[in-house]
């Protein structure tokens, strides 16, 4: 399209038809960009607003804040693109076909990405797991942190940070150490074999009287096997999870003391060498 303005007052310049179709485009162009800019803070702003109005929802999964936000914010990302697109100038049908094409073929060449997807909406419909569980999964051990669309987020223990795709843990064996609130601690330690079990039995007991310690199941002692050097027995006990590692480090802690008390001995490895003749 030619547009020669050559000898044309300015009147006769906003009058041309051409004038009239640049200051069209322009304004379309100008229209979508401002949708763009619009549309993808609207959009930042609405994944804000749903997280903060769903966490204050009681009883409702801490897992399905974050992927809901995300789907929020990923629906007003697509809404406009479409908006802005119109905007340039591009038939709405036109755009709808070619994200359906464009969906089949972005579908086709990331299977693997899109079954990350259906495996987080699996983790969050039957839940094998909450936000701050520990959990051990695929060789990894650590509190989740966040289920999202593609990756679940997982920290461990020695602070160490791990994303992992959610079909890795759909199709693995998931161990939920947190799922039950009562927890079995068991204490084992070897005695010496000129110890009288009883009184073994008797000392271990005391160390059950711990407010931290349930009564239902009640506390066990257990001798478990006559090894090389020791007896081994077992302290039984059941506790909240919150407890069982602190506890589990008291009692581990006070048995020395106790059995010095007592006059118990804890045996070490002994080699006895016979010389033949």
């Amino acid at each position: 399209m030619e547009f020669s303005t050559e000898g044309l007052s300015f009147s006769q310049i906003l009058s041309k038809p051409e004038f009239s179709i640049l200051v069209s485009y322009f304004s379309s162009f100008l229209s979508g960009i401002g949708t763009l800019i619009i549309g993808f803070w609207l959009s930042g702003k609405a994944e804000r607003t749903i997280k903060h109005m769903l966490g204050g929802v009681p009883r409702l999964s801490p897992m399905l804040i974050p992927i809901s936000g995300s789907v929020t914010r990923y629906a007003g990302i697509t809404v406009t693109l479409v908006v802005s697109l119109s905007q340039f100038g591009i038939q709405t049908t036109s755009i709808i076909a070619v994200l359906g094409a464009a969906g089949l073929a972005i579908g086709l060449a990331l299977q693997g990405t899109l079954s990350n997807v259906a495996a987080g909406v699996m983790l969050l419909i039957l839940r094998p797991f909450e936000t701050g569980d520990w959990i051990e999964v695929a060789g990894s051990s650590g509190a989740v942190r966040e289920v999202g669309l593609f990756t679940t987020k997982i920290d461990t223990f020695d602070n160490v940070f791990i994303s992992m795709p959610n079909s890795t843990i759909w199709s693995s064996t998931i161990i939920n150490n947190s799922k039950h609130t009562q927890r079995r601690l068991d204490i084992e330690i070897g005695v010496s074999y000129n110890s009288d079990l009883d009184e073994v039995e008797a000392a271990m007991l005391t160390l059950a009287d711990d407010p931290r310690v349930h009564t239902n199941p009640p506390p066990q002692f257990h001798v478990l096997n006559y090894a090389d050097s020791a007896i081994q027995v077992r302290l039984r006990v059941y506790v909240d999870y919150a407890d069982m590692f602190t506890l589990n480090w008291d009692l581990n802690k006070q048995i020395k003391k106790l059995f010095e008390a007592h006059n118990i001995e804890i045996p070490f490895a002994q080699l006895v060498v016979h010389q033949a003749p």
